[in-house]
């Protein structure tokens, strides 16, 4: 007997559960994902190249293309961040000559750029780091930072020329005695801020890492570069500038510059000298100025990283249980019709995928991978992913039967798979799946009550669908002679398909599968017709020792930790953070039967671990810097004449993210800590000045004081101004790659101003009232008071 007498031979598809269309037209998808450790533009450029190589031996019509690519993204994001890096060099450079107003001067500072970013590259690379969108950011961070300490020894050297006459090898010799204390103190207090980052766990610590080494690097080889090099250029690259020269004789705009500089130099002046009469007062604004801090942190909300347009966004499609593979076919044709009809000026494509999606495999469920076209195609918020996906989803409510969400990509793709909040309900005292279930469906109901604070909240999995059960009687079947393997391998063969073997088709291997016709599988009665030889070689039907019924269950077991658990997504409402959010659901879920408990996974644990570290990061960062202003200047007083000025340089952070609508995530938590960094910076640079003025020029505290802060304003508005301007592209970026950049840029802007508007006004009445309160020179004090200073 041959097969073809007993059996329908055809070539066909190994499976039928799923199907995928590109753009409308059929499709099959191949999934890649990259190794651990891999770089992802290398992967795919050599993906893209060897299926270039085959592509001219695939068969008449058929076509590759990449409807989910992440890479391009990330290729562009760098390409944005290193332009910023251009332009912040180039901003830092104008600001320079604005105030040196000398080209050989100005190039001095500049030249420290190139030395140390290429420094910074080989640490960087030592440490087995890439350039990728986090150094660079560390890098365009650290533009404004390593000028710095060129700009003050420059800055300084000209003073020293123009107050006393020296030539320029004398100036800087005396030049560089007076502020390598400063410099390397600056050095030490940004690093000592930005080093703990280096050792927090987790996804937020490999964050705070890339940073943290990029910048301590970059400063460490600043300050080397201005204690090293910059002497030396300055000693031979400048010119002698006249005693008494400060440029006030210079024509057109730099000369009206120099005279309105060295006015406001002495309205300054006088309005400390007259802050220093009265520091009660300012002491009060201050003490206001650190409540305002604290209300402004507390109600900033919170969330783990910002939202990015990474060109590409997802949308998911779920049908009632029990649905078919057609039904499920129509709402994914409907939503590829709207994307390509609707949103045609911003989608390039659409992947619709039936029978696959995040929640599990199913004829119900169905995912769509939509491309967008280049960002600078499409300007504009309202051409953005956010705003696209908030239409779409508004347009697809209006679906019956079906849930279809639109939904943007995390930043961190492999930390989940859409924005917003993963929210894990659990069983925690074995109360059932009937149980979870209800108390998942109570927690939908209530968190849809709050569509002011939560959207598009939604089961994470496939509903519970119609099961049809086969109980076999063991007993009877030994009694007829059958045997357990014979019943599972005709149920296998008949309903399921068993694999046999493999043939060879045209030089290609291809699967042997062996399955009954469809004729007889189409109704629950039709397993009563089937049959299994028994061990005499009787023919024995299942209706002989089997049962059938129909009942529900889940079409898949989900556990968290071991325990039963569902999974729910949502979004925060537009305006609001995530963490708003996720405090909400908290509140919520508080409401629940007992036994019943929540956890965050994904994204939201990141969030709150993240919330958790960056208290105990912000302490070990002041601690540290601390302890490193008591060893630099030997006492356990001074250091708080500068540790005094962070709220001031946090308040703006703070103004700037709330204004702008920004949220605390983790790139703020950086720009934060940049801000703490460079006020203590800013205070630095006075305090060191006055308390060399009165250790070894024996000048009175407030004489001291006065003097310190004139000679020093210039240089702090010089590098303040700088690293303004040099951040400002990160603060003004679109396009690929700008929420990353706009919440670093925003915080760290602001923070800068409020630290140089603020602190040198308060530093001096910082540093006053900390030395008369903890200084034993008495004499010193009284003597101040006699000082009549203009």
């Amino acid at each position: 007997m041959l097969l073809r007498d007993v059996a329908k031979i055809e070539l066909g598809g190994e499976n039928y559960d799923i199907i995928a269309e590109f753009n409308g037209q059929p499709a099959s998808g191949l999934g890649i994902k990259l190794a651990t450790g891999a770089n992802a533009l290398d992967t795919a450029a050599a993906i893209r190249a060897e299926l270039a190589k085959m592509e001219p031996f695939f068969p008449s019509g058929l076509k590759i293309v990449y409807p989910y690519d992440t890479t391009p993204f990330v290729k562009i994001s760098i390409h944005e961040v290193v332009k910023t890096l251009v332009e912040a060099i180039i901003l830092v450079f104008l600001v320079m000559y604005l105030f040196l107003q000398n080209f050989r001067a100005t190039l001095i500072p500049t030249i420290a750029v190139p030395v140390v970013l290429l420094g910074t590259f080989a640490v960087l690379a030592a440490f087995g780091f890439s350039i990728n969108t986090l150094t660079m950011f560390g890098m365009v961070l650290a533009i404004g930072l390593l000028v710095d300490d060129a700009i003050v020894v420059v800055e300084n050297v000209e003073r020293v020329m123009a107050e006393e006459g020296l030539p320029p090898k004398e100036a800087t010799r005396k030049s560089m005695g007076q502020i390598q204390g400063a410099l390397v103190g600056i050095a030490m207090v940004l690093s000592a801020v930005f080093v703990p980052m280096a050792f927090f766990g987790g996804s937020t610590g490999a964050i705070y890492r890339q940073f943290s080494i990029t910048i301590v690097s970059a400063m460490a080889l600043s300050v080397l570069v201005a204690l090293i090099l910059t002497p030396a250029l300055c000693a031979t690259m400048l010119k002698p500038i006249a005693k008494g020269d400060h440029g006030e004789g210079k024509k057109g705009f730099f000369g009206w510059f120099n005279r309105m500089f060295e006015k406001s130099t002495h309205h300054y002046t006088d309005s400390v000298g007259g802050i220093l009469r009265s520091t009660g007062r300012y002491l009060v604004l201050y003490l206001i100025i650190v409540v305002g801090m604290a209300y402004l942190f507390v109600r900033l909300p919170s969330s783990f990283l910002p939202d990015e347009d990474q060109g590409v966004f997802m949308t998911m499609v779920q049908l009632p249980a029990g649905a078919t593979q057609e039904r499920t076919q129509k709402v994914l044709n409907e939503v590829t019709n709207y994307y390509l009809t609707k949103e045609k000026n911003n989608v390039e494509s659409v992947f619709a995928v039936n029978g696959f999606g995040f929640a599990g495999r199913g004829q119900n469920t169905g995912i769509a991978f939509v491309s967008l076209k280049d960002w600078a195609d499409r300007p504009g918020e309202e051409n953005k992913v956010e705003a696209i996906t908030m239409r779409a989803t508004r347009a697809f409510s209006q679906i019956k039967d079906a849930m279809v969400f639109a939904f943007n990509l995390p930043a961190i793709v492999e930390l989940g798979t859409a924005t917003g909040f993963d929210f894990e309900l659990i069983d925690q005292a074995g109360l059932g799946h009937e149980k979870l279930t209800q108390a998942r469906n109570q927690l939908l109901a209530e968190a849809a009550k709050h569509p002011d604070m939560l959207t598009s909240v939604r089961p994470n999995g496939l509903e519970d669908t119609p099961q049809f059960k086969i109980d076999i009687d063991q007993e009877k079947a030994q009694a007829l002679g059958v045997s357990i393997n014979d019943i599972n391998t005709t149920l296998g063969a008949a309903w399921g398909g068993s694999y046999v073997n493999d043939f060879i088709d045209r030089g290609r291997v291809k699967k042997v599968y062996v399955m009954s016709e469809a004729k007889y599988r189409m109704l629950p009665d039709d397993i009563g017709d089937w049959y299994v030889r028994a061990a005499d070689g009787q023919m024995v039907p299942f209706s002989a020792f089997s049962s059938s019924r129909w009942e529900y269950g889940s079409p898949r077991l989900e556990r968290y930790n071991g325990l039963p658990s569902m999974e729910i997504l949502g979004q925060a409402a537009p305006g609001k953070s995530t963490g708003e959010a996720m405090e909400l659901m908290e509140q919520l879920a508080s409401k629940l039967p007992t036994g019943v408990g929540y956890d965050w996974t994904g994204m939201s644990y990141q969030e709150r671990l993240s919330g958790n570290q960056a208290p105990s990061l912000y302490a070990i960062s002041l601690i540290v810097v601390f302890l490193c202003l008591a060893a630099l200047y030997e006492s356990w007083s001074i250091p708080f004449s500068v540790m005094l000025v962070v709220p001031l340089g946090v308040i703006g952070a703070l103004l700037a993210a709330t204004f702008r609508g920004l949220t605390n995530d983790v790139y703020f938590q950086v720009g934060l800590l940049t801000t703490i960094g460079l006020s203590a910076k800013n205070a630095i640079l006075i305090v060191e000045f006055a308390k060399d003025l009165m250790d070894k020029e024996g000048k009175g505290l407030i004489e001291a004081t006065l003097d310190a802060v004139r000679m020093r304003l210039r240089p702090i508005l010089m590098t303040s101004l700088a690293f303004i301007l040099g951040v400002m592209p990160l603060v003004i970026s679109t396009g690929a790659g700008s929420g990353a950049q706009n919440a670093v840029g925003t915080g760290v802007m602001g923070g800068m101003v409020t630290a140089t508007v603020l602190a040198i006004f308060f530093v001096p009445v910082f540093f006053v009232v900390v030395r008369r309160r903890f200084s034993r020179k008495n004499e010193d004090i009284e003597h101040s008071h006699t000082v009549d200073h203009h």
